[in-house]
């Protein structure tokens, strides 16, 4: 496997400039931009093993930092800065990956902004979605309302999820995806919490749930992809 490894920098909004990695298969079948989590960046070895996996199965990743991660600051983007910088993302993968099919998703936060971005305004070129972790709900506080602009969303959306995840209730989030019909796709890894790791006694490891997680994503992307070519 042949895979180029680019460093770049793009501007994230008028003001602001941001980080990104770009893992690139020199034969790549579909292309993910992924956005981190709140409390983590692009480094994070959760988000740099899912890229490096996709990689090893022929799928480039772009993943970037938002512009309060960039300038080291604990408090993550409003919205509407987030957002932003998503479309950024999303261009400059769409730019410099022209012939891969495009998906784009994240970690938790870096997932819900980016179902947020869509709902508002399809991401251009976006054939899909892709969440690890997305986060129904604050911790101890199970509800719904994060859940209500997905009805927006017309893309297929593939949720990985953590069997014992405490910002996604396993009930409501199978209620909030009833009603997205075949849009919603859930793969849930029972023994994995919300950063996908697993107690010592579940029979199974961090690195199995991570290598089972990278095959469901890649393939429901090329899946996905079999279904517009």
């Amino acid at each position: 496997m042949q895979t180029e490894t680019t460093t770049l920098t793009f501007a994230a909004n008028s003001e602001e400039a941001v980080s990104a990695l770009l893992l690139a298969p020199k034969r790549a079948r579909a292309a993910l931009v992924f956005a981190h989590g709140a409390g983590a960046g692009m480094q994070h070895p959760f988000i740099a093993a899912l890229s490096q996996g996709l990689a090893r199965r022929d799928i480039a990743s772009l993943r970037f930092q938002f512009p309060y991660m960039q300038k080291g600051l604990k408090r993550p983007d409003s919205p509407a800065v987030a957002e932003a910088a998503i479309r950024a993302a999303v261009a400059q993968a769409a730019h410099r990956l022209p012939d891969a099919p495009l998906f784009a998703g994240g970690k938790s936060f870096g997932g819900r902004m980016t179902s947020q971005a869509q709902a508002g305004s399809p991401l251009p070129g976006v054939r899909g979605l892709v969440f690890a972790g997305f986060p129904l709900h604050p911790a101890g506080k199970p509800s719904l309302n994060r859940a209500d602009h997905l009805t927006l969303v017309q893309v297929p959306m593939l949720f990985l999820q953590g069997g014992r995840d405490a910002l996604a209730d396993p009930g409501l989030l199978k209620m909030a995806l009833a009603g997205l019909g075949n849009r919603a796709t859930l793969k849930t890894f029972d023994e994995a919490d919300h950063s996908f790791r697993v107690r010592k006694s579940s029979g199974t490891s961090d690195d199995a749930i991570l290598s089972a997680l990278t095959d469901c994503a890649a393939a429901w992307m090329l899946a996905v992809v079999s279904r517009r070519d």
